[in-house]
């Protein structure tokens, strides 16, 4: 049934457009909203028999004395799925109102219907968000997979899907409805289940297809605002599917740490600093502090840094390394020259850069927290 606040605006707008007073009734006979405040929560004894026998009735004043709180006027059945839910009444002389009841009767029943469906996707969309929630915050040891599997089948989608978690972290997000429509026009597939789980974070468990990586760039230009979208690993469980929550999480913690980290983030292209992540703050400042020794304290050690991180990840080849950090190759190997000096290693020996290359994550994890 109509809430009583809607049903009151729904009088009162409507009793000043027609010039007699409209109230609403539920179906038990008592007034929800009518143009004249002070009738609300009374009992109009001619919208039981309405009610009952689904006919509109009218009332002369004689009539209308005979019976508790009905004035002289006119009263019609709200119908809703076949159902009457309520009545419609209009007070005047019948002769005079009669003709506006149809009308108004019907504007009434269609923004009864608006109302039942707004609560209806309403609903829907707080019992996805609730599924979202359960799926990040899963614990095997407390939680029952079945059930989680149950509750998405009723809204219509199949856990045991391949899909993979996708996390967008948005600034300061102003209309959260207006990124929850993006999000659905982006993850445009019937089992892609999307929704707002709080604190400026959205998450998509995406059906696996092709093109997720470019579906994630056109979103965020659309956007257009500052956000990072982090992709987890491939799921078929409920189990899988945290997991691939915490993976594509874990990828946006990394990417706001790390340097030359794009829009779209995977988890995949960063497993290395996840394993140097997952160790304690402690043992990674130690580690780093014993493999960089000296570099540290150069004026230039975030240049030197930079260079390490791309000498490695570019396979130890000059042409590479150079165009990945936009520098003449002279002065690349400047720069690998003075590391072996200050080290006493040679960055040509990839056993000996790889472990430079991890203490360097390290130093970044922790720089980032300064």
């Amino acid at each position: 049934m109509l809430p009583s606040s809607v049903a009151t605006e729904i009088a009162v707008d409507t009793s000043a457009i027609i010039g007699f007073n409209v109230l609403i009734t539920d179906q038990d006979g008592i007034v929800i909203g009518s143009g004249n405040p002070d009738r609300v929560g009374t009992f109009h004894e001619a919208s039981v028999e309405v009610v009952r026998t689904l006919r509109a009735m009218s009332h002369e004043p004689a009539a209308a004395r005979r019976l508790s709180g009905v004035e002289p006027g006119i009263t019609l059945p709200l119908v809703f799925d076949g159902e009457a839910v309520g009545t419609v009444g209009i007070t005047g002389a019948p002769s005079e109102v009669e003709r506006f009841g149809r009308l108004v009767r019907n504007q009434t029943e269609l923004l009864l219907r608006e109302s039942v469906l707004l609560s209806s996707r309403l609903f829907r969309e707080k019992a996805v968000e609730d599924l979202l929630r359960d799926v990040a915050r899963y614990d095997p040891q407390t939680a029952e997979p079945e059930l989680l599997t149950f509750r998405a089948r009723d809204l219509g989608y199949d856990l045991r899907r391949r899909r993979m978690a996708v996390v967008l972290d948005v600034a300061a997000p102003a209309e959260p409805a207006k990124i929850i429509r993006a999000l659905r026009r982006t993850f445009d597939d019937a089992q892609d289940i999307a929704g707002n789980t709080g604190s400026g974070r959205f998450v998509v468990l995406y059906r696996d297809r092709p093109s997720l990586h470019q579906r994630c760039l056109r979103l965020i230009d659309e956007l257009a605002t500052d956000c990072v979208a982090g992709i987890g690993s491939p799921a078929t469980t409920v189990a899988e599917l945290h997991d691939s929550y915490h993976d594509a999480s874990t990828a946006l913690f990394l990417a706001a740490r790390l340097p030359s980290t794009a829009g779209v983030v995977h988890i995949d292209d960063l497993r290395v600093p996840e394993i140097v992540a997952a160790g304690s703050q402690h043992t990674r400042l130690r580690f780093a502090r014993a493999l960089l020794g000296d570099l540290r304290t150069q004026t230039d050690w975030p240049t030197l840094r930079q260079t390490i991180t791309a000498w490695c990840e570019c396979g130890l080849n000059l042409v590479r390394a150079a165009a990945e950090l936009q520098i003449h190759r002279n002065t690349l190997v400047y720069r690998l020259n003075k590391i072996d000096e200050l080290t006493g290693h040679s960055t040509r020996d990839a056993r000996f850069v790889l472990r430079l290359y991890l203490a360097c994550i390290a130093d970044y994890l922790e720089s980032a927290k300064g």
